[in-house]
């Protein structure tokens, strides 16, 4: 009897034991890990864009019990993609990673990314329609989704309204076009103080890209095997260009101009808009005189179309924990709560329809504001009608080739279309044999 008793002890002790090792183990966390820097994404003075990516751990922490999520504070924007390239070159690479268009290009093309194809077809409260589609396609490389937009930067029209007001101009209206911008820029462009030169001007950084993206232009096709620099469309839009610059009788126009209001227009991120219209930053620049942005001028073949500069999240093609890493990239970049943080900490736009186009984002964006606050119905209008550019391999050699293609043809006395003609047949070469 005493042995059978010393027997029963053991079992229970042995139970007790197992239980317990069973607990620990089986109740191990599971741990993602996140790509992600401090400071401001887009050049302006410093926010707080870390606090919406804390805010998304506390959340999705809180939904899932057992799994923590980190991330390696204090990483710089400007040493953020090497530190990156690091962590792929050594396996170590983050399981969701944030993206600027050039690391999404390099990883894309070298076959690093997840293919979020799967998960959003299979995933019934993921839909794609939610967001706008032009940040959507940014995320597509070679006909796959491999990202998907956390944060976009839109570009408007900025107007010195005192000028365009004291020159007997109306303002422009959302719908206006090239005719429209280039009679405003030769009515406003004279010699103000009277010594022979002019000194108040139409434009100051409006690009022949501007120009071709609102004329409806596309730059290469959708496999990066060729450009259309020698379309009509684009054409079109560099001879546009040339004709606004000649106005200024061969002057450069500079920033300092157009920062002591003698010109009339300057295309403007929503992120300088955001910062410089709010108190104290709205003290630093553009104080002697009001302005306000508007959307960019449509060109006769197209409408009032601007680029889009985005921030991708994505997820590596290596994680071990696919699922709950999916999960995570949906927090981040699909849940309205998060994404509506992105007008309280950041100074981009959310891809989301119903958030950017919400009454809260629109008490965000004017609480700094006493006057000419910009309205929902504007920055709807401008994601609408932003454009994606083609994503390739070669893309942004191919595209410093444009630009400076491009610059020398309007700069030389060589007819334009000629040297496009040229110029594309260089470019061609190099998309097609690499040299």
């Amino acid at each position: 009897m005493k042995r059978k008793k010393i027997s029963v002890a053991f079992i229970l002790i042995c139970g007790i034991i197992w239980g317990t090792l069973y607990t620990k183990y089986s109740q191990k966390e599971t741990t993602i890990t996140v790509g992600f820097y401090s400071g401001s994404n887009w050049g302006v003075p410093e926010n707080e864009s870390v606090k919406i990516l804390d805010d998304a751990i506390t959340k999705f922490e809180s939904s899932h019990p057992g799994v923590k999520v980190k991330y390696v504070s204090g990483i710089l924007k400007k040493d953020y993609s090497e530190w990156l390239s690091g962590r792929f070159l050594t396996g170590n690479e983050p399981d969701v990673l944030l993206l600027t268009p050039e690391d999404f290009n390099l990883f894309a093309s070298k076959d690093a990314l997840l293919n979020l194809d799967t998960f959003i077809q299979q995933d019934s409260n993921f839909k794609q329609n939610a967001y706008y589609e032009g940040p959507l396609n940014f995320g597509r490389y070679e006909q796959v989704q491999y990202a998907l937009p956390y944060e976009c930067m839109p570009t408007l029209m900025c107007v010195n309204k005192t000028l365009i007001e004291e020159s007997g101009i109306k303002f422009p209206a959302s719908d206006w076009n090239w005719a429209d911008f280039h009679d405003i820029c030769r009515r406003v462009t004279k010699d103000v103080d009277g010594d022979g030169e002019n000194d108040q001007f139409g434009v100051y950084h409006y690009t022949w890209q501007d120009a071709a993206y609102s004329n409806g232009a596309l730059l290469f096709n959708d496999k990066g095997t060729e450009n259309y620099v020698d379309s009509n469309k684009v054409v079109n839009a560099v001879n546009y260009v040339y004709t606004l610059y000649a106005l200024n009788d061969g002057y450069e126009v500079m920033e300092n101009d157009f920062e002591l209001g003698k010109v009339a227009f300057c295309p403007m991120s929503f992120s300088e808009y955001k910062t410089y219209k709010s108190y104290p930053w709205c003290l630093e620049k553009y104080t002697n005189f009001d302005w306000d942005c508007i959307t960019m001028p449509a060109g006769p073949d197209g409408s009032n179309i601007s680029e889009l500069n985005i921030l991708l999240m994505g997820i590596s093609k290596c994680t071990k924990e696919k699922q709950l890493a999916w999960e995570f990239l949906k927090m981040m970049t699909y849940d309205e709560e998060i994404q509506n943080e992105i007008f309280q900490y950041s100074e981009g736009v959310s891809a989301l329809k119903n958030v950017t186009s919400s009454e809260d984002v629109y008490h965000l964006l004017n609480q700094d504001n006493n006057s000419n606050s910009i309205s929902v119905a504007l920055l709807n209008q401008v994601m609408s009608q932003t454009i994606a550019p083609i994503r390739f391999n070669k893309y942004e050699s191919a595209l410093s080739m444009l630009n400076e293609g491009v610059e020398n043809a309007m700069e030389s006395e060589k007819n334009i279309q000629v040297a496009l003609i040229s110029l594309q047949r260089k470019i061609n070469n190099f998309l097609k044999n690499g040299y």
